[in-house]
């Protein structure tokens, strides 16, 4: 049986996977904090959910996670909000890129930057706090894309999120022994605003069953999760054997 979590940190919490978490976590009764870049859309959020949900506790603040220092004095003041940080939920990204060569470098490089140095910081300022309560639970997200590399814009993408997975087992196999738990997150395609002005896409389920499912992975506290499971945990095991002419038909 799992411990509950009571005090949970989300980044990029202003749109898409981030703020749909954070309402779930609202409506479970979970003290919040929530950090990104636009804090009218956080103070936005913050308002609408203690209204709905007064019995809860919910901090906001600024934060480009790109600012490395700011990433650490952040996380810092939140647990100095909270007293503890129980989860925190390594969410912010992004998804711009073309095919390299084509006169995009800066697009695939602020993806890069975002996705996995971005992440690398909140991972270090994530286990610092951890390290010192001796307690706490490490989530990542990363994607299904990370299963194989892939074409167009998704090259970057998924080559950072291939990069994160790894980073997260890494840690996972450096806290073994320790009570600090970690998982890594696989959304299938979830409706959000990196995937806002593609029009068809297979298999796409809408911001809240996919942030429902999300959140109900991520208290189970896997080592990894698909979500949803279907028809995800399935299609990242093809994903790996299959050719990848075929992959590409598959998505």
């Amino acid at each position: 049986m799992t411990t509950t979590r009571h005090n949970i940190l989300i980044t990029g919490a202003s749109s898409g996977l981030g703020e749909g978490m954070a309402r779930e976590y609202a409506r479970m009764g979970r003290n919040l904090a929530l950090c990104a870049r636009r804090t009218d859309r956080l103070d936005a959020l913050k308002a609408e959910l203690e209204a709905a949900h007064p019995t809860i506790k919910i901090f906001v603040r600024a934060l480009d996670v790109n600012n490395h220092d700011q990433v650490f004095e952040v996380f810092r003041a939140f647990q100095a909000d909270l007293g503890t940080i129980d989860r925190i939920i390594v969410n912010a990204g992004m998804g711009k890129g073309a095919s390299l060569g084509t006169g995009y470098f800066h697009a695939n490089l602020q993806t890069a930057q975002t996705n996995f140095v971005a992440a690398l910081a909140q991972c270090e300022a994530a286990l610092e706090i951890f390290r010192a309560q001796n307690a706490g639970h490490l989530v990542t997200i990363s994607s299904v894309a990370a299963m194989r590399g892939m074409p167009r814009a998704q090259t970057t993408y998924a080559a950072t999120k291939a990069g994160l997975s790894a980073l997260t087992e890494g840690i996972r196999a450096d806290l073994l022994n320790s009570p600090i738990k970690v998982s890594i997150m696989y959304p299938g395609y979830i409706r959000s605003e990196i995937n806002a002005k593609v029009k068809s896409t297979p298999y796409m389920v809408d911001t809240e069953t996919g942030c429902r499912a999300l959140v109900k992975a991520i208290e189970r506290e896997p080592v990894q999760a698909f979500v949803p499971g279907w028809p995800w945990a399935l299609m990242a095991r093809a994903m790996k054997w299959l050719p990848l002419r075929w992959v590409q038909k598959l998505l």
